[in-house]
């Protein structure tokens, strides 16, 4: 009888521990840029789906698509156009549940079915912007940006005070838009031309070719000129009020980075529930103030560009979309002439 009473207590408290431990938390993992979170948007997450996220950040929409070739799993990516593009062609993606994200209405008209997803069945917009001159206002003739646009930084008056994006498509893209050619072309003469407008440049203004720590740089006031993305910008102005920012009537790129699930992804019902989250206000808020970026989110695009809103007298937060802009596709055949042809670029500097 004592025999059974021990065991039956036994039994009780298993269960007990085991209804104590409750289930496993699910996982979502997300992979990303370095930099591009807000700053409670991840324990927010956790807290409202009690669930973990694991965030692992790549520097390059190159070597995000390596990691996802050689197989690795991610529930989340927020990779570019052109390279979602790619994993469009390549069957990399699933459809997103659009029962799942509810909140695509609070998507600004601007970021909508854009060209490489038109119907937003594979991506959703998370941050979005140009690429774009920082100046200072003390040392550079507006009237030079006006009239030369990225031509400016072939302008011997500033040899020696430029930095220069250490990207082939960006510095490619630049010198095509500057001399009147579309940035995605396919004409082996164009990219020619404008290969020879870099190492003409390179003589003319010796640019330091740099990444991220241009931010540092320009906002310490090292260079009177640099190419910068529209957020990195926002960040640069917001702390110097001496710098501007300028995108030339030429066109310059407008990009979209953006939220997508992969077809080997291990937990999609989170993923999506993750991108619809991410549409709410007030993680579009808190990513947007922190990071610089601007916001897909209509109303907090609307907001922070007011004119008494937090970037309201920052002329980089809005893109201001002209005539000339492009987005970047994918071409296999070009982005491999490109990274070739700036080795050449970078080195004769």
């Amino acid at each position: 009888m004592k025999k059974a009473l021990v065991t039956m207590m036994l039994l009780a408290v298993c269960v007990l521990a085991l209804t104590g431990c409750g289930k496993k938390k699910e996982k979502l993992k997300l992979f990303l840029p370095g930099e591009y979170l807000g700053e409670d948007v991840i324990s927010d997450f956790e807290k409202e789906f009690n669930c973990e996220v694991i965030v692992e950040n790549f520097d390059s929409n190159e070597a995000m698509y390596t990691k996802l070739q050689a197989g690795d799993k991610y529930d989340v990516l927020i990779p570019s156009d052109y390279t979602i593009e790619r994993l469009m062609k390549e069957d990399y993606l699933q459809k997103l549940d659009k029962d799942a994200i509810t909140n695509i209405g609070n998507l600004a008209d601007e970021v909508k079915n854009l060209s490489f997803d038109p119907n937003n069945d594979y991506s959703i917009p998370y941050f979005w912007g140009t690429v774009g001159i920082v100046y200072n206002k003390d040392n550079v003739d507006y009237a030079d940006l006006e009239a030369e646009g990225f031509g400016i930084f072939k302008d011997p008056k500033y040899k020696g005070r430029v930095y220069m994006y250490d990207s082939a498509r960006d510095g490619f893209m630049i010198a095509l838009k500057q001399l009147g050619y579309s940035c995605n072309t396919e004409n082996e003469d164009e990219i020619m031309e404008a290969y020879n407008w870099l190492i003409e440049m390179n003589k003319a203004t010796q640019p330091i070719y740099v990444t991220d720590e241009v931010i540092d740089n320009m906002k310490a006031g090292r260079k009177d000129l640099a190419i910068v993305y529209s957020g990195d910008a926002t960040d640069i102005l917001s702390e110097t009020p001496n710098m501007g920012y300028f995108t030339p009537s030429c066109g310059t790129n407008v990009w979209y980075d953006s939220m997508v699930i992969p077809k080997n992804a291990e937990n999609p019902s989170l993923a999506n529930k993750f991108i619809n989250f991410m549409l709410n206000y007030d993680q579009c808020l808190d990513g947007s103030t922190t990071v610089g970026y601007a916001s897909p989110n209509k109303t907090v695009l609307a907001e922070l560009s007011a004119e008494d809103g937090e970037f309201g007298d920052n002329e980089a937060y809005l893109p201001h979309i002209q005539e000339k802009d492009e987005i970047f596709h994918d071409n296999e055949v070009i982005r491999k002439k490109l990274n070739e042809l700036w080795i050449k670029v970078v080195a004769t500097q």
